[in-house]
């Protein structure tokens, strides 16, 4: 059990040194109406008692702290006082001064807790909130966090059992740990970037989204989770240190081995693969894409049935995937034909009937409409405050005795600064206006 109920914090440099505007501060309110008959109460999470301080920036580490959130986790977000997380004003905006779409999605679950980390009585605060919390996350560049005192002796010192994340662009060490760490550049230097676009074409950035951030922070929440075991049995903490691009690397497959082993560099090859054809994405007849996947000589054979061509699949033609590879262009040319003679529904039901592996290409109109995400709750209708119903993604994975919940959305900066520090920390009234004042929270 976690009955310290202990969380930590970490604030990237961008949000302390480099705050420009106040933004408006919305009050949040839980009191019921009177005579209103109180909801059902939901049953405890597998992270329920688990408390998560989140001081970083953007995605990259405070992602983690979402999901476990997701789970039950009472994620406290630790803001500076003028601005708060540079999240607020990235992407998409809303009616709300201090939250985009991107901010409402991806802090969903957490509180927001104003705290200036530069002042000596910022730092005490926060090192009080560190002894009754059990998870720090940050993911400032290496020394920052030490640069205001919040050196790892001290936090430790405040509460043994912490576990603290640290996600960065290279990591806590090595030569280029000083380096500024951006998802697109941790993909560019992990590999991931230099396999994405068409052969002798410029490398493409995948999916122009931060990939980097979202699997270095699912790595860092497994990391969070094996040192919660650990502290839990031992009653000691520890670092969990997590680079961007170590994050990406660890997911290229058999790259590292192969050209270890023959020193072979594996090239873009578009939407193609070098193991497997057909096997990429095709325009159909009513302008949309299909993705066929064929890697083996069985799953040919079904294409080839589908196709009405069942021939292509002897032997003495393409019914060998070494054949297959050797006549890509050719292969691939004739399943190109097939597909745009077709609208993409009647090529999808012919590849199903035969099992054939085949989806279509969705955009995000295709999503909405699907009903397989519907089915699987993949499109949560969240409440958000001033902006009626959201639409944003659901809770992955999915348990079947202790499922994840989304709470409520990103949180208005500061809406439970005196909740934490008032009946948390059990500061006095005076003493908030008094830090107020200061402009400390």
């Amino acid at each position: 059990m976690y009955a310290s109920q202990k969380s930590n914090l970490g604030f990237p440099e961008l949000v302390w040194l480099a705050a420009t505007r106040p933004l408006g501060l919305h009050a949040v309110t839980d009191t019921p109406r009177p005579n209103a008959t109180p909801p059902p109460q939901p049953q405890p999470q597998p992270l329920s008692g688990v408390r998560v301080v989140d001081v970083g920036n953007f995605l990259a580490g405070p992602y983690a702290a979402a999901v476990m959130g997701e789970f039950g986790a009472d994620v406290i977000k630790v803001e500076h006082p003028i601005g708060g997380d540079p999240l607020r004003r990235f992407g998409t905006a809303t009616a709300r001064p201090d939250a985009t779409l991107a901010w409402l999605s991806e802090s969903r679950n957490k509180r927001s807790v104003t705290i200036d980390l530069l002042q000596a009585e910022g730092v005490k605060l926060f090192l009080k909130l560190i002894a009754k919390s059990d998870v720090l996350v940050e993911n400032f560049r290496p020394g920052t966090m030490e640069s205001w005192g919040l050196t790892w002796d001290a936090l430790r010192e405040a509460n043994p059992k912490l576990v603290m994340l640290r996600v960065t662009g290279y990591g806590q060490t090595g030569p280029y740990r000083r380096r500024h760490g951006f998802a697109h550049i941790a993909q560019a230097f992990g590999g991931l970037n230099y396999l994405a676009g068409y052969p002798g074409e410029t490398p493409v950035l995948p999916g122009t989204v931060p990939l980097g951030d979202y699997i270095a922070s699912l790595f860092g929440a497994i990391g969070v989770l094996v040192a919660l075991r650990h502290a839990e049995d031992t009653g000691r903490g520890q670092i969990v240190d997590v680079g961007i691009y170590e994050a990406v690397f660890r997911v290229l497959e058999e790259l590292a081995a192969v050209y270890g082993l023959h020193g072979k560099v594996r090239e873009r090859e578009g939407s193609g693969s070098f193991v497997a054809c057909p096997h990429g994405h095709f325009r159909t007849r009513n302008d949309k894409w299909i993705a066929i996947a064929c890697t083996t000589d069985k799953m040919f054979e079904r294409l080839a049935a589908a196709m009405g061509r069942p021939e292509l699949a002897s032997a003495a033609i393409y019914g060998d995937q070494r054949k297959r590879l050797a006549a890509r262009d050719d292969v691939n040319r004739i399943v190109s034909d097939w597909v745009a003679s077709l609208d993409r529904s009647e090529v999808l039901d012919k590849c199903l009937a035969e099992e054939v592996p085949a989806g279509k290409v969705n955009s995000i109109a295709d999503i909405f409409a699907d009903e397989h995400f519907q089915a699987r709750g993949n499109l949560a209708r969240v409440p958000a405050e001033e902006l009626g119903e959201l639409v944003v993604p659901g809770v992955v994975p999915t348990l079947s005795a202790t499922p994840g919940r989304i709470r409520h959305l990103g949180p208005p900066l500061g809406n439970a600064t005196t909740d934490v520090l008032q009946g948390l920390l059990g500061l006095r009234a005076d003493e908030l206006r008094r830090l107020r004042q200061h402009k400390t929270i």
